[in-house]
């Protein structure tokens, strides 16, 4: 059973760094529910999070009434096989990790005018297990989106494994100033870990 008082604490805790380290930036706080149970989604809910995220299909199936309950925006942030979208669709209101063309054109066939994040492996840390496409195949990937159909909202990345500040500053640098090259407003990046940088 998740204690409510102390996700309220945290998420308290994480709007205070926000805060601090924005500059006066607009910033949404996406709880990450992964690996526990509906009474999560309902904890993050009443500590006003902007937003759940799910990293695994069953799971977030697991929770539809919770989340549906809730009724906050689900993104959907883990390595998505093109086979879950159609499962997906109507739950997940953002698909965060598009990181290939298979899966865009799954999305614009399963969810069409869907809202998505191109994932961004700006740590040269896809090999690992984390996904995205590498930096240089964002804009043709953002290109092919577009013209599916789907309303591309920005870029997602996922901080390098080392946890070195130097690497993670450029890492997020990078995907800023993609981001801004093609004109793209939302950026996801940073976790509990690295969210001041």
């Amino acid at each position: 059973m998740i204690d409510a008082d102390a996700v309220a604490a945290n998420v308290a805790l994480a709007r205070q760094r926000i805060a601090a380290a924005a500059g006066g930036r607009q910033v949404r706080l996406v709880a990450v529910t992964k690996g526990f149970g509906p009474d999560a989604v309902s904890a993050a809910a009443a500590a006003g999070c902007d937003a759940i995220g799910e990293n695994y299909a069953q799971e977030l199936l697991a929770k539809r009434a919770a989340v549906d309950a809730a009724g906050l925006p689900v993104h959907f942030i883990g390595q998505l096989q093109t086979n879950k979208v159609r499962q997906l669709t109507g739950i997940v209101t953002v698909w965060e990790t598009v990181d290939r063309d298979r899966l865009v054109d799954e999305l614009a066939r399963r969810a069409p005018g869907g809202r998505v994040l191109v994932q961004v492996d700006a740590a040269g840390e896809a090999a690992a297990g984390k996904g995205g496409c590498r930096p240089d195949e964002v804009p043709a990937l953002v290109a092919r989106a577009r013209a599916a159909g789907l309303a591309v909202e920005g870029l997602m990345t996922v901080g390098p494994t080392s946890g070195a500040e130097a690497a993670a500053r450029a890492a997020f640098r990078a995907v800023v100033e993609l981001a801004d090259s093609l004109a793209l407003p939302a950026r996801s990046m940073g976790m509990t870990a690295d969210l001041d940088i």
